[in-house]
């Protein structure tokens, strides 16, 4: 049963342990917090008593498991678990796109808060950042292609489910629309995944999917364009400037529309560590912001 639970839920071990322990701690407290709330309001014990505890835990329930979830560290899988119960009572609802095209038609985008899966590749410290700045969106997944890659462990840390996908499957078969539907993803955001993203995924997401490049584009972009390799090709050619391009995903490496560009001084002493760091903090500053502005600017739009 615990085995079936951990797949469900797709936690570790220690974190399935902390998720039961929340769901009693978290019961518990309910329950005694409903108690003194009737002792406080003098209502005899009976029928009445019965039916306004009921009510009174039914409500108490979420907050406090809420609550307890905290010291626990696992609020965000508690505050996913309680949208999606939400999500059922309020009627939620997916449809499949016309011929495969289309993923679904939004249950979370048509009640104000998309789904959306972050891509990675590597450490992860962009999908941490987005992760951390508290966003108005569902982060309903990790999807990743290398093993042990740190931005694993970052969806675990934060009870998000993580996807491992092999490249035959990506690019020859269905590129992972199956998962990603299941998953009710509405949008992509890509943070230092090094795959072209193939064009059954373009096709399923369009303008849905958003990447963000370690340099001013056009230039120093294109297949093998990718973190140190640019930056050093930034420092030998000795621009005066470099920078971050946030701009949407087509079929070409680097060469969507661009959303938004912050630039950063290359100095003669920098070299492609030095720069590296630049382009990073660029990278933190401004990618979670800029993310959460298109994802909302797409659903006035619909």
């Amino acid at each position: 049963m615990l085995e079936k639970l951990q797949q469900r839920w797709k936690v570790n071990g220690l974190n399935l342990v902390l998720i039961i322990c929340t769901f009693a701690l978290g019961g518990s407290l309910c329950g005694y917090a409903g108690r003194k709330i009737l002792q406080l309001v003098s209502i005899d014990k009976g029928l009445l008593w019965f039916i306004v505890y009921i009510v009174l835990i039914t409500l108490l329930w979420p907050i406090c498991v809420l609550l307890v979830s905290i010291p626990l560290g696992q609020f965000g899988f508690f505050k996913r678990y309680l949208g999606k119960i939400w999500g059922r009572i309020n009627g939620r609802r997916t449809r499949d796109g016309r011929q495969g095209t289309t993923v679904h038609e939004p249950w979370a985008m048509a009640h104000g808060r998309p789904t959306i899966a972050i891509f990675a590749s590597g450490a992860g410290s962009n999908a941490k950042k987005i992760i951390e700045s508290n966003p108005s969106f569902t982060i309903g997944l990790i999807v990743c292609n290398k093993p042990g890659a740190g931005v694993l462990q970052i969806a675990a840390d934060n009870n998000i489910p993580a996807l491992l996908i092999e490249k035959e499957r990506f690019f020859k078969d269905d590129a992972y629309l199956e998962k990603l539907k299941a998953a009710e993803i509405d949008f992509i955001i890509l943070a230092g995944f090094l795959w072209k993203i193939p064009k059954k995924l373009i096709e399923a997401f369009p303008n849905k999917i958003i990447n963000i490049h370690p340099a001013l584009l056009p230039n120093y972009g294109g297949k093998g364009m990718y973190g140190h390799h640019v930056h050093q090709a930034v420092v030998d050619a000795k621009e005066k400037e470099s920078g971050i391009t946030i701009h949407y995903v087509d079929e070409l490496y680097d060469h969507g529309n661009i959303i938004f560009q912050a630039k950063c001084v290359v100095t003669e002493n920098d070299t492609a560590d030095t720069l590296a760091q630049k382009i990073h903090e660029l990278e933190h500053e401004h990618y979670p912001r800029v993310a959460a502005q298109v994802i909302e600017q797409m659903q006035k739009q619909r």
